[in-house]
């Protein structure tokens, strides 16, 4: 299992180094934004997020329309600068990841019906559209969103491993008291 994890993070180092991905050292004056992957996947998710760049400005170009709006295929062509292909696959892959949700929706165009299909970030996606956006470029309403979705998915998750581990809520409740005080 060790060797398995090692050789994911060799190849996922070296699909990051291919996509000429600068590694950074993080200063504390940073605020990163947490998020919870799947441990079987991790390696899958990030490689293919942070792998391709037509990935990443798809999700830059879903916070800059903002997080919980929909995004559709002509808006990305129109957008970006990539080919109608290289976004088909960027979005499939995404999808299947559960980064994206893909929605069939009607529309009407010179008097026809016809089917669209549509784009949300999924709970996963906010996230790590997030990991992309400035703090300067994120409004205070925003920001208290962000921080009440952490905390909501931080309590859910201590509240699994307490559940687990036979911890007496009681106890986390204390802890929480003393620390908000």
């Amino acid at each position: 299992m060790l060797k398995n994890l090692l050789n994911n993070a060799t190849t996922f180092k070296t699909q990051a180094y291919k996509s000429r991905i600068k590694w950074v050292v993080l200063s504390e004056d940073l605020h990163p934004y947490v998020v919870f992957l799947p441990s079987e996947q991790k390696i899958r998710i990030l490689s293919a997020i942070f792998g391709s760049k037509a990935a990443v400005d798809i999700l830059k170009f879903s916070l800059n329309q903002g997080i919980s709006h929909k995004i559709y295929q002509k808006d990305l062509v129109r957008k970006l600068s990539y080919s109608n292909k290289t976004l088909i696959e960027n979005l499939k892959s995404l999808t299947k990841l559960r980064i994206l949700r893909e929605n069939m929706e009607k529309a009407e165009k010179r008097g026809r019906i016809i089917w669209v299909k549509a784009y949300q970030l999924t709970d996963a996606g906010r996230w790590f559209a997030l990991l992309l956006a400035e703090e300067r470029d994120l409004s205070r309403n925003e920001k208290a969103e962000i921080l009440q979705d952490l905390f909501r998915a931080y309590i859910r998750w201590v509240k699994s491993v307490s559940e687990k581990l036979h911890l007496n809520k009681d106890t986390l409740e204390k802890v929480f008291r003393e620390e908000i005080a």
